[in-house]
């Protein structure tokens, strides 16, 4: 990737288009709405994929940011991520979903990255 300084931002060109980032919204995403997105955006690709292992397909899941705890005395730095997930599916045992979220913060690549600077918490409910 490459950035370019353009007059409030800067831009890169992807395969999916254009994104442009900014320290204000109103001239691109910022920077630390992307890293929560990452964040919570693998762990619902691993959710998903190890649901279908276990034979347990979701028909949707729904990732909701509840909380983002930022420390201003410290860069604005971000401490404390809270993702819910509301996980829809008939084949779903709800006894297994500590489990599988165990295996999906152990192999969410984002997760992984950030584990001993910034607390991800992690809750859910299944709906069938």
């Amino acid at each position: 990737m490459k950035f370019e300084m353009i007059e409030n931002a800067f831009e890169t060109e992807t395969s999916f288009g254009q994104l442009t980032i900014s320290g204000n919204d109103e001239y691109g995403f910022r920077p630390y709405q992307l890293l929560i997105s990452s964040i919570a955006v693998c762990s619902g690709g691993v959710l998903r994929n190890i649901l279908d292992k276990m034979r347990m397909p979701a028909e949707h899941i729904s990732i909701e940011v509840k909380e983002v705890k930022r420390n201003a005395e410290i860069a604005n730095r971000v401490e404390k991520v809270h993702l819910h997930f509301t996980i829809k599916g008939e084949a779903i045992d709800a006894s297994k979903m500590d489990r599988v979220f165990e295996l999906t913060k152990k192999n969410c690549s984002m997760v992984q990255s950030v584990i001993d600077s910034i607390e991800v918490v992690e809750t859910y409910e299944v709906l069938n």
